[in-house]
């Protein structure tokens, strides 16, 4: 564990050295700065057992595969004293573009709102550094671009001191201005050109060191903030390309079906707005004037479909499936407690509907999306034109949310094909109900849990984790990667690697084994927000209150005694200190505890749950009510929070997340397709399942780096909310989400694909 102790050497960010790097001052007519880094340091084993995730977790193997390309990503200093960054990273709503502008304004000591941070369009060159996931953007870019920025903040100094005549000792960069011991000052963009280097160089740097940070966990408004609220910010639909119109795809009624003979192609081309119809791969695209004509297109067309890949299975047969793949546990011990759960199909749609836009002409192509893997999508699109990569220009969009869903291009994909089969740029959206249906989503999975006991010690814990098979057919951001995921023994085995290097075991029960066996490829998966985690953490925390019980324990004090370290257990004690655990509660309502870490940080959550009768059957027009959860408490350590307030905005998302998942969020197979065709019956956090009270609590600075966020909250809520629910009841919940049982809503037909637009808003508006 990093020491926090001051009067010792602070480590720099992953180990590398002290606070001292080289970088390199780059030949260019403004100042540009960049990075060079080493490979960084692991995490020390931790005894007894410790997991693969425990000597080197997933985002250690990111981050390693990242820092030989770092030097390639540069911060620029402009005339105008305004600072650049091009970020090789996605921003989906999860504010790393805020994040970064802060890095570099520490660095640089520059206002936040002098610097520009945008998206950077594919660049191969920098094979794994462009990839967006696993909560590593922070963990992984954090170091290059303070270095970079530092390198900029000593040249400027340099030539700063010969225009005031003053030793570099003797001047302070402040607010964008440096100034020497007299007050006179010179602002950075007087000195960009003056500071620029004819050739490149190597040098030497040494960053701000914690206690001189003034940006650095302060807690900051998103840069983008004011451009959201006000309609400004945009997205990949809102972009004015030329020519580019409204298209979408009639699609089929079951899961990867394929397109037969059309009927009436001539009649819906001559429909009011329509400009072109035309049999895709995927479908039949159909681009018009307006989205509206679209859809009208679209349900207008008859068209004969074949079967696709999930033709006739149900969410029974899916489950009989998983059951046969599940791995063998060993002999069972005479003393044991254990169990078997099972989490259902999830949807990975995002708010914003999965778009592109694309521009294909005989020789060159450009792409426009929201893309967390743009090398990937930009190698597959080229072959999939016939275009060598460089003539593939794809730009990286600002998108309305992810959790997993834009690791894939399959948009970015379709828009390129359709635009070259027409001869003409096309702006593509899925519809609502195209990505329920054929989008990606969680697998559905079991999870089988034992723990062997015997006088008070836990001995043992065993977990095999079954899956539907998960598509990490992005690869680590590049096309190698990305082939051997989709390979008929290379899917399992990058599967694998995923899941041990994510799942760890925090508590000292002696041997731990976590297995994963994978099963049926009919499914267009992906690794939804924080991947495997909710589903195995649940599984864990719901047998730890169980054990807890048997061995006549408190489950708070059972979890302190056993977790590992002094970080665990500080965020453990803050939920409890806080939210009062133990308080007394009403009959149906109960405290639920739980406890996760991942990506360098440590999570604890405790939420109150009512599960009253009077709450249970609340009338939810089309909606499933069931409990409700009415506290949540959740503290997090992620070593060094660099933007406190977006921590906080991240850890709200997860809870929510959590809640969903433990609660309402599912979809229904069946007859190869999903019942859900939208988000008004996909039941996601709503207002009626939203805690009165939510108190999220961002912990000291505890390292010198920072952890990862993004998808850290999202398994401990979870968890908390199944053992909540297991002790207002009285009975430990196997089924996830709970409310899969019931059907709230009449779903919608699979042909016409689509449903009509709504014309009846005005009924549910008030």
């Amino acid at each position: 564990m990093t020491s926090t102790d001051p009067s010792r050497p602070e480590p720099g960010p992953h180990g590398v050295g002290r606070r001292r790097f080289l970088g390199y001052l780059l030949a260019a007519p403004t100042l540009v700065a960049a990075a060079e880094l080493g490979l960084p340091r692991t995490a020390g084993a931790q005894l007894p057992s410790p997991g693969a995730a425990e000597l080197l977790d997933v985002n250690d193997m990111l981050t390693a595969a990242a820092l030989p390309t770092s030097g390639l990503i540069s911060v620029e200093v402009h005339r105008d004293g305004s600072v650049s960054f091009a970020l090789p990273r996605a921003e989906v709503g999860q504010g790393i573009t805020t994040s970064t502008a802060m890095l570099i304004a520490e660095e640089l000591a520059v206002p936040v709102e002098r610097v520009r941070v945008t998206l950077a369009d594919a660049r191969p060159e920098l094979v794994f550094n462009q990839l967006t996931g696993s909560s590593n953007t922070t963990i992984a870019t954090c170091a290059p671009i303070r270095v970079a920025a530092a390198i900029a903040r000593g040249r400027l100094l340099e030539v700063a001191a010969g225009e005031l005549g003053s030793a570099v000792a003797d001047l302070t960069p402040a607010a964008g201005v440096i100034s020497d011991r007299t007050g006179r000052g010179i602002d950075i963009g007087a000195l960009a050109e003056k500071a620029a280097s004819t050739q490149t160089r190597q040098v030497p740097v040494e960053l701000k060191p914690r206690e001189a940070f003034t940006v650095i966990g302060k807690p900051q408004n998103r840069v983008d903030a004011l451009d959201a609220v006000t309609g400004r910010k945009k997205f990949t639909l809102d972009l004015d390309v030329p020519d580019a119109m409204p298209t979408m795809v009639c699609r089929p009624p079951t899961i990867n079906g394929e397109v037969g003979p059309v009927a009436n192609l001539a009649e819906v081309r001559g429909m009011p707005g329509v400009t072109d119809v035309a049999v895709v791969s995927t479908g039949v695209a159909v681009r018009a004037e307006t989205f509206g004509q679209c859809v009208d297109a679209v349900r207008a067309l008859r068209v004969s479909w074949k079967p696709g890949s999930a033709e006739g299975k149900s969410d029974e047969t899916v489950l009989r499936g998983l059951e046969s793949a599940e791995l063998p546990m060993t002999p069972a011990p005479p003393t044991v407690v254990e169990g078997r759960f099972t989490f259902r199909f999830r949807s990975n749609s995002a708010l914003e509907p999965n778009c592109a836009i694309a521009d294909v002409r005989p020789d060159r192509a450009e792409i426009w999306s929201a893309l967390k893997s743009p090398i990937t999508a930009q190698q597959e699109i080229a072959a999939r034109l016939g275009l060598l990569p460089s003539a593939v220009k794809v730009h990286v969009v600002e998108g309305g949310g992810s959790f997993g869903r834009r690791l894939f291009f399959d948009a970015a994909l379709e828009a390129a094909e359709i635009s070259q089969r027409l001869g003409k740029p096309v702006k593509l959206m899925w519809h609502r109900a195209d990505d329920s249906r054929q989008g990606r989503t969680h697998p559905m999975a079991t999870s089988r849990v034992r723990v062997a006991h015997a006088g008070g010690r836990v001995l043992g814990y065993e977990q095999r984790h079954t899956s539907v098979v998960t598509d990490f057919g992005h690869g680590v951001g590049e096309i190698i990667t990305a082939m051997a995921a989709r390979l008929p023994v290379g899917d399992i085995g990058f599967s694998q690697t995923i899941f041990h290097l994510t799942q760890a075991m925090p508590y000292d029960f002696g041997v731990s084994t976590q297995l994963l066996s994978e099963t049926d490829k009919s499914f267009n998966t992906g690794s939804m927000r924080n991947v495997y985690s909710p589903d195995v953490t649940t599984a864990r925390e719901l047998i730890v209150d169980r054990l807890a019980a048997k061995l006549s324990k408190d489950p708070y004090r059972f979890r302190r005694d056993f977790l590992q370290d002094e970080r665990s257990r500080a965020v453990l004690d803050k939920v409890a200190e806080v939210a009062e655990w133990g308080r007394p509660m009403s009959a149906n309502t109960a405290q639920g505890i739980a406890f996760h870490a991942e990506y360098h940080g440590m999570t604890a959550a405790l939420v109150e749950i009512d599960c009253r009768p009077e709450t249970i059957n609340r009338p939810i027009r089309d909606g499933v009510t069931g409990p409700r959860v009415t506290k949540a408490v959740f503290a997090v350590d992620v070593g060094l929070p660099v933007n406190p307030r977006g921590l906080e905005a991240q850890m709200m998302g997860g809870i929510s997340d959590g809640i969903a998942l433990a609660l309402t969020s599912s979809l229904h197979l069946r007859d190869g397709y999903f019942l859900e065709a939208s988000w008004d019956n996909y039941f996601y956090t709503r207002q009626w399942n939203t805690p009165f009270e939510l108190d999220i609590i961002v912990m000291p600075p505890t390292t010198g780096e920072p952890g990862g966020a993004g998808e850290l909250g999202v398994a401990a809520a979870m968890s908390a909310v199944a053992c909540a629910y297991g002790r207002a009841t009285g009975t430990t919940p196997t089924e996830f989400p709970i409310n899969h049982g019931t059907l709230s809503f009449e779903p919608k037909p699979t042909i016409p694909p689509i449903p009509p637009s709504p014309t009846d808003g005005l009924r549910y508006a008030f």
